[in-house]
């Protein structure tokens, strides 16, 4: 009783805060009218103004929030907008663009124009970033929906005639309603037409989008766009439709049956008295069929039919039970009633699409449709149909995005629309607070404003709520933003809303692409660390939480301590801990879960609280200190013979990776002595054997042993890491000694801040510093365009002539500790080009991701082991072990 009277002050709380909410929007928005200002009219058409991708690029400062796609060949000022409005909910998916001023970068610019990545005419034109968004509503709720698109502009355009693409019944019924309060025309998509389009464009561009269900648990499966037709969609909704994919635009509905969602929730409301199709779910999860269901066992005796191989559980009549016995329909529990619906039309529809799939020889089987909606023991009973009528032959896989299928497929009506052409490295799915769940639960619009959220946040700390879940839900007191809701606790594994799933808001990002150097990009997998290990899940998101009140407190200080950025620091701490909560609760909740995955979302979630570079103060006074000793290392390796300084080089790579502010151990460790002291202890230490060793492999690679050198790789990339010692003791000396051995150099930093990792952005300054104290670093950045503005200083041994072999800089593509080499900038897939050599260097690139991957060319691996439980499960060994792993080209 007590829990159940701590649940209801905490949902009195929630309305306390949704009514606090909705009086001040009622305040606000007294004088405020929904129909459109006299004289600002709206177009939405097939001739309106359009969303056009071609040739479009990343562009402006990396250190900002979001880089930014410029579209060269788009010039108007649109957003685009569908919808799918059903008997139930209306689905909404909306572009939105992001607008920032293209900065004056020479050092890129020179990158690009060598390697053909740029655009001479490209600053004339605006600057655009474009995310699509999904929104969901109540149809019982349409004025919230029309509010929503009101508020955000989504229905402006520039001409008299505007229209909006809408798919689904509601698109009919409410045509005069959007006529009335938007002034727009709802231009109506076929239904199935949408339906498949949008089914076509997930499965093509999302990586994970399709997944099995096998009791309770998903697994994410990948699918070859090159090889995804033909399939059979079965779309379950009032009835079925059963349609056969053949490509784009190219479908037909072979069979179909009446027996779909409708009938479940006819009979179930006949027979039950619920009085809602969620409800009727609900009972589900209680039930127990064997009181209304004849099984085998009963008829013989409470054994198996082994001769025909069905089981004395196997359903052998839906309902036969209730024929022998003597009862009321009162007399039978509504929650057993319900589980036998739901497996009698789940079962029958699982048999028709295996039997249609398996006449017309398709392989593959997608649900979705609102009978699914996200609910686990659906899922688990039509898979279970499949794999008992296929023998195990066939699955059923269902989509992540199933719910938007409709607004999708009307959004990619538009003429123009910019999505055809995008691969799946093309788009990158985030999840901010308020990104919507899909599944049972009604929700309303995100949360998008930064102080909103953050008041959002004060608020349920002051009522005293715990926030479990990072998503914005409508409870029926509230007008649209509603309140945080708690996940229901653990219990079976089948229960209701284990399957809601988060739907992100996608990222278009037309610039990036695959590495080319990857031996098979099909089969790479980036993470090293399975998170499917709960133990391993468990384990990881400990490290994360015990690290969390470190990066707040540097994220503070990164902003000057002031009162609005604790406020904001608070905040994402808050927001942060939400998400683990969430993905502890389920894990696949943000689609397939890689250690990868949780260190570039807590990147995001500092981003999105404004905290740009929490350790730019640090990263500032480590490079000074590392720069200030340089001299005297370069003086101490020119000292040593060619083959010793090799080895002496990797040994300083992997000293210096020591320094790592995402390691609870070395943090520790800088409490103990000054950055040069660290660094000193650590090379001092440096014996071989390391835990993993080829280093004698790489330097016979590199033409040492019984002859003089006589091989040199024709460019390296070297994919950095931290900032200070790492990058300045450690990987810019050995990008001098390929310099200096006539090997092009490339340093590959992030795109944006990410830990004490250095970036592209900070890179050419640091080249530069070094280059004062050295000829071959100088006349190297001279030649790469890293010194366009003579930042050293002429008169330095004017007599000695500079190397003119290029060293340059790229970013990745990424702002994350760890790098996935499927979507990588254009920058640098255009220099991977021509490389022979791949040097990934730190924990996050070299250990937690990429370990394992193949290259078409030779790659080296270099890294310190900074955690007990990494070194114990990677390489066996322990904590501070060093991995020098060379692979020869695949």
């Amino acid at each position: 009783m007590d829990s159940l009277k701590e649940d209801q002050s905490d949902t009195q709380a929630i309305d306390n805060i949704n009514e606090d909410a909705q009086n001040i929007s009622e305040k606000e928005d007294t004088e405020k009218d929904m129909a459109p200002p006299v004289g600002n009219s709206i177009h939405r058409s097939g001739s309106r103004p359009q969303l056009d991708l071609s040739g479009a690029a990343i562009q402006g400062n990396f250190e900002e929030r979001d880089p930014t796609i410029l579209l060269p060949n788009q010039s108007d000022d649109i957003s685009h907008l569908a919808l799918d409005i059903g008997g139930s909910l209306i689905k909404l998916v909306y572009f939105s663009r992001h607008e920032d001023r293209a900065v004056n970068d020479k050092r890129k610019m020179s990158t690009k124009e060598r390697f053909g990545v740029t655009n001479g005419n490209r600053r004339s034109f605006p600057i655009l970033g474009g995310r699509l968004h999904f929104v969901k509503f109540e149809t019982t709720k349409i004025n919230e929906c029309l509010e929503f698109i009101h508020s955000k502009q989504l229905h402006r355009g520039d001409n008299d005639n505007a229209v909006i693409k809408a798919t689904g019944g509601g698109a009919y019924k409410f045509a005069d309603l959007f006529k009335e309060k938007l002034g727009v025309v709802i231009d109506k998509e076929d239904e199935m037409n949408c339906l498949v389009s949008g089914a076509n464009f997930l499965l093509k561009a999302i990586r994970h989008e399709a997944f099995t269900h096998k009791e309770g648990h998903k697994e994410f499966v990948q699918i070859d766009h090159n090889d995804m037709y033909p399939y059979l969609l079965v779309n379950i909704g009032s009835g079925v439709s059963l349609i056969k994919v053949d490509g784009d635009g190219k479908f037909q509905r072979v069979s179909g049956t009446n027996v779909g969602g409708g009938t479940y929730w006819g009979l179930g409301k006949l027979l039950t008295k619920c009085k809602s199709f969620d409800e009727l779910l609900e009972l589900s999860q209680r039930g127990d069929n064997s009181s209304v269901d004849m099984l085998v066992g009963d008829i013989y005796g409470g054994l198996d039919y082994s001769k025909i191989g069905l089981s004395a559980s196997t359903i052998a009549s839906s309902f036969g039970k209730v024929i022998s016995e003597n009862k009321e329909i009162e007399d039978y529990r509504p929650e057993d009633i319900s589980l036998s619906l739901l497996r009698m039309i789940s079962y029958n529809i699982g048999q028709i699409s295996y039997l249609t799939a398996l006449q017309l020889g398709i392989k593959r089987i997608f649900f979705g449709g609102f009978f699914i909606r996200g609910h686990a023991y659906t899922m688990d009973t039509i898979s279970f149909a499949i794999k008992f009528w296929s023998k195990g032959g066939a699955e059923a896989m269902f989509l992540r995005h199933e719910g938007f299928l409709g607004a999708l497929g009307a959004f990619m009506s538009y003429e123009k629309h910019g999505l055809d052409d995008l691969m799946v490295h093309q788009l990158v799915e985030r999840f901010p607070m308020g990104a919507p769940y899909t599944g049972g639960k009604i929700h309303g619009p995100p949360l998008g404003d930064l102080n909103e959220k953050i008041s959002w946040m004060e608020k349920f700390v002051r009522k005293g709520i715990k926030i479990t879940a990072p998503v914005p839900m409508a409870s029926p007191r509230t007008t649209g933003l509603g309140g945080f809701e708690a996940p229901s606790s653990k219990g079976d594994a089948l229960r209701c809303d284990e399957s809601n799933l988060n739907v992100g808001v996608l990222h278009l990002v037309p610039s990036l692409e695959v590495f080319p150097l990857l031996a098979d990009p099909k089969t790479y997998e980036p993470n090293t660390i399975d998170l499917a290990d709960p133990n391993e899940l468990e384990y990881w998101f400990t490290v994360l939480s015990e690290h969390l009140p470190d990066l707040v407190d540097k994220a503070v200080a990164s902003e000057g301590g002031t009162d609005d950025a604790r406020r904001r620091g608070d905040a994402f701490a808050r927001a942060f801990s939400a998400h683990l909560a969430r993905l502890m609760e389920e894990p696949a909740a943000y689609g397939k879960l890689g250690l990868a995955n949780l260190l570039e979302l807590r990147e995001e979630c500092l981003r999105e609280f404004n905290f740009f570079d929490a350790y730019s103060t640090i990263k500032q006074r480590e490079n000074e200190a590392s720069l200030a000793v340089l001299p005297d290392l370069l003086m101490e390796l020119d000292s040593m013979s060619e083959e010793t300084r090799l080895l002496t080089l990797i040994e300083g790579v992997l000293a210096a990776n020591i320094f790592d502010w995402g390691s609870r151990a070395c943090v520790d460790l800088y409490h103990k002595g000054t950055i040069i002291e660290i660094y000193r202890m650590s090379r001092k230490k440096m014996q071989r054997p390391w835990r993993v060793d080829d280093f004698d492999a790489f330097k016979e690679r590199m033409g040492f042993g019984d002859k003089k050198p006589s091989f040199r790789h024709k460019r390296a990339l070297l994919f950095v890491d931290n900032s200070g010692a790492d990058v300045v003791l450690g990987m810019l000396p050995l990008a001098r000694e390929l310099l200096r051995r006539g090997t092009e150099v490339v340093l590959v930093g992030n795109s944006l801040p990410a830990l004490n990792d250095v970036t592209a952005m900070e890179l050419p300054e640091i080249v530069a510093e070094a280059a004062k104290h050295c000829d071959i670093l100088r006349g190297a950045a001279e030649a790469g365009g890293l010194l366009m503005d003579a930042m050293s200083n002429p008169q330095d041994n004017p007599s000695e002539k500079l190397s003119s072999t290029p060293l340059m800089v790229v970013e990745n593509g990424c702002g994350s500790p760890c790098i996935d080499l499927r979507q990588v900038s254009s920058e640098l897939a255009a220099v991977a080009k021509d490389a022979d050599l791949v040097i990934l260097e730190g924990m996050g690139r070299a250990l937690h991701t990429n370990y394992n991957a193949r290259f078409k060319c030779d790659a080296l691996k270099l890294a310190m082991v900074k955690n007990q439980r990494l070194a114990e499960k990677l390489i066996k060994g322990n904590i501070y072990d060093c991995v020098c792993r060379y692979e020869p080209a695949s």
